[in-house]
């Protein structure tokens, strides 16, 4: 049994010290895994892997709900989801303002989202469907 394995079998026993463990040995890579989700983003992007990290990390063992964490690899799965849905949400958040000011993508964000016509909204709509597969 790796030492992953173990500190996470520690969590599901609501160990709660043994989340400050896990952190440093799962670290290095949930940083790979956040800056090769990344870098499939489209330029603009706000996010850096640090912060993606640091949410997916919360969100799978900072929420206090207990989780069944069946191996490292069940782990390192459910980190990769925790980080599509935060990208997923960050997109849907600046779709809805790209929609709701009528300003395009490219002068809020920097990243060229449809033409530079500000009257042109639709591309904003197309590059909020194509984010999140609608």
């Amino acid at each position: 049994m790796s030492e992953v394995t173990r500190i996470l079998s520690q969590i599901e026993g609501g160990d709660l010290h043994a989340a400050e463990q896990l952190l440093p040995l799962v670290y290095d890579e949930l940083r790979k895994l956040a800056a090769a989700k990344l870098a499939h983003e489209k330029p603009g992007q706000t996010l850096q892997a640090t912060a993606l990290v640091h949410e997916a990390y919360l969100r799978l063992v900072g929420d206090g709900q207990q989780q069944n964490w069946n191996s490292r690899g069940h782990f390192f799965a459910a980190a990769a989801e925790a980080m599509r849905r935060i990208l997923i949400g960050q997109a849907r958040r600046k779709a809805r303002l790209c929609l709701k000011t009528g300003i395009p993508w490219q002068d809020r964000f920097g990243a060229d989202c449809g033409p530079t016509d500000r009257t042109y909204h639709g591309g904003c709509k197309d590059a909020a469907t194509s984010a999140y597969g609608r």
